[in-house]
């Protein structure tokens, strides 16, 4: 079958031979950049990331002045983070919904943490902020990069700190505990440091490696050139990882202030 583009070019057309200048004209045309090709980039991916997180901000006022939407917001944020982490195919809807839900649960519990410690949620923050900077410094600088027995080490701890939170979720509930923060924030280190701190800075860590895993993720993509739909994928990732860090930070603070 006779391709389109080929017989419509200078070198075919009229059936005529090709002249030099035209052959030359043809070999002298730029490629076609990955964005003319549909396929991702890194800008293209960070307009996609700044969106969600755009949506998140939104829904987030929301939650601040309305903190009883903080439940609805984390269960149906986990239900679309479990169903986007497990789809085959990107869903742009399913992901922005995520955003606007996450962001009612990240904005009713800052509310509920800032009214009861003052202070904590900026702390928090710029805690954030500064950890994802330096993380995407020493990535950029090729200082820092995910490897595969780190990704394992990785894997286990995660593991391992999910069967934490669960055990000290069904403790608290089962033995009737008061405790916001979980019985490990009653526990002491050397006489004074809260377990729930120690707990809080490993976790602190595992979020930094996720998000050095999100980074290579998005650099091989853009490498490999795989379809710009994915962009939405990657700004997920970032947006769940980068989550997750702020409620740790959040956690660290309080129980700090606390004190």
């Amino acid at each position: 079958m006779a391709n389109p583009a080929l017989s419509n070019s200078p070198a075919f057309r009229n059936n005529a031979p090709a002249s030099a200048a035209d052959l030359e004209q043809l070999y002298e045309r730029p490629s076609a950049t990955p964005s003319e090709m549909n396929r991702m980039t890194y800008e293209d991916t960070a307009v996609k990331t700044v969106v969600l997180f755009a949506v998140l901000l939104a829904t987030s006022a929301v939650g601040w002045f309305v903190p009883g939407l903080a439940i609805v917001g984390a269960l149906i944020g986990f239900v679309l983070a479990m169903v986007n982490t497990f789809k085959r195919q990107p869903s742009v809807p399913l992901i922005v919904g995520y955003a606007a839900f996450e962001g009612l649960f990240i904005g009713g519990i800052t509310a509920i943490f800032e009214r009861a410690y003052p202070g904590v949620a900026i702390q928090a923050v710029l805690a954030t902020f500064v950890t994802v900077g330096v993380t995407l410094a020493l990535f950029a600088s090729g200082k820092v990069r995910a490897s595969a027995r780190a990704t394992k080490i990785f894997l286990i701890a995660i593991v391992g700190y999910l069967v934490f939170r669960l055990v000290e979720l069904g403790i608290m509930l089962f033995s009737g505990s008061q405790s916001a923060f979980g019985i490990s924030s009653d526990v002491k280190l050397f006489g004074f440091l809260p377990l729930g701190v120690a707990v809080g800075a490993f976790a602190v860590l595992l979020a930094a490696y996720s998000l050095v895993l999100d980074f290579d993720q998005i650099q091989q993509g853009v490498r490999r050139g795989i379809p710009a739909k994915y962009g939405w994928v990657a700004g997920f990732g970032l947006m769940v990882t980068i989550v997750w860090l702020y409620v740790e930070f959040l956690r660290i603070f309080a129980i700090m202030s606390r004190r």
